[in-house]
């Protein structure tokens, strides 16, 4: 069975904790080389490029590279639901993404979408230790309210999406319990 999965979420959310957990399954039961991790394809697809002028074309390239591997298990890391967000909080630019799905849903995409629960003092603590693994993010960081109206967002997004989806709610990290809750999703044992 092969799987591509595409993790959205408002910063802060839990995305990468909870990829981890679905990466390391599919890894391991997928893999065919005993020297390359191949089971599985992760791409971290937000390098800084989506909201800016240039996130529509990056991801038509990553669209080409995913029918490349089509064959294979793939999970990104944000993707046209964080651009089409970021565009219209950082530039205030609506950007359509119809077409694009038409060809994730010929590729059966499905979309985990992670959310937090709304709570200033959770987002506080999640910022803190961001910070801390990551210091250079300390230069965007925002107020817990920004988090909370970004995730409303992707709320309103998804609904609209014509990808399967599924909405896990990381209320606390690092957990295992969401891991069970996507395999069942999957289909995976």
């Amino acid at each position: 069975m092969t799987h591509h999965i595409i993790f959205e979420g408002a910063e802060l959310s839990g995305k990468s904790w909870i990829m981890s957990q679905i990466y390391d399954f599919l890894e391991s039961k997928y893999h065919e080389s005993d020297s390359l991790l191949d089971g599985c394809y992760w791409f971290n697809c937000d390098v800084g490029v989506f909201g800016t002028d240039k996130g529509k074309a990056v991801i038509k390239n990553y669209v080409s590279i995913f029918k490349t591997l089509q064959e294979k298990n793939i999970i990104v890391e944000k993707f046209h639901l964080a651009d089409k967000i970021y565009s219209r909080l950082y530039r205030q630019k609506r950007v359509g993404y119809r077409l694009l799905e038409k060809r994730l849903q010929k590729l059966n995409f499905k979309i985990v979408l992670v959310v937090f629960p709304e709570d200033e003092n959770i987002i506080r603590q999640r910022l803190e230790d961001r910070i801390k693994l990551y210091p250079h993010y300390r230069r965007i960081a925002k107020e817990p309210s920004f988090y909370i109206a970004q995730q409303k967002l992707y709320l309103k997004k998804i609904k609209r999406s014509k990808l399967p989806y599924l909405i896990i709610e990381a209320d606390e990290l690092p957990s295992e319990k969401y891991r069970e809750d996507i395999l069942d999703w999957l289909g995976e044992e």
